[in-house]
């Protein structure tokens, strides 16, 4: 049987050669890819929380997503090379994402924003560049928890106390969630903020 993923409403499709990227011959649901894939993201997690250099560089932004489904996708840790619905110019990815983690140091350094902003900030920023072929969405939120905690500061409950459901799936809290990417598309980010921490 032949693997065809479902998407949940706000997540990018893949085109053939990207789904042709699947490690595992065996997957023919998105149940079990969807196994597959917390299990490689929980050993990703496990590294990151090793890691003991700079988190805020842009190799790390690669390697994080690399280890998070290396088990699973071929293109793990590459960024994107197509252009999808959503995200910006692929070529222009690299230099966004180095940008990004300067910026993000300048506003701790400058104390710039409380850090409930900051990270909501550099968690739609993260997004809105999209680096990646698919799993951008847990990659970012790994990676402003990693933030978070770094710097000693509570990490986003990414909605669960408010909302039912799983970001990962059709949900009251994807939804949200994604509503809240998009108000913060406009600048407007007090609606992430809130989220971040509900």
């Amino acid at each position: 049987m032949i693997f065809k993923p479902h998407y949940p409403p706000g997540a990018t499709p893949l085109d053939p050669d990207e789904l042709a990227g699947l490690i595992p011959r065996f997957i023919t649901t998105q149940g079990e890819l969807n196994i597959l894939e917390q299990e490689n993201i929980l050993n990703g997690k496990s590294w990151a929380m090793k890691y003991k250099r700079e988190i805020l560089e842009e190799p790390f932004v690669r390697g994080l997503h690399k280890k998070m489904y290396q088990d699973v996708w071929k293109w793990a840790g590459q960024y994107r090379t197509s252009q999808k619905t959503i995200g910006i110019k692929a070529h222009q990815i690299s230099t966004q994402i180095i940008l990004l983690m300067q910026d993000t140091q300048t506003w701790i350094d400058h104390s710039s924003y409380q850090w409930q902003e900051l990270l909501a900030r550099f968690h739609h920023r993260l997004v809105f560049i999209h680096p990646f072929v698919n799993g951008n969405g847990r990659q970012a939120r790994l990676h402003t928890e990693l933030l978070a905690l770094q710097y000693e500061q509570n990490a986003p409950t990414w909605g669960a106390r408010k909302f039912e459901g799983e970001l990962e799936n059709e949900s009251d809290a994807r939804k949200h969630y994604i509503e809240c990417l998009k108000l913060a598309d406009q600048k407007k980010f007090s609606h992430l903020i809130d989220f971040l921490y509900s």
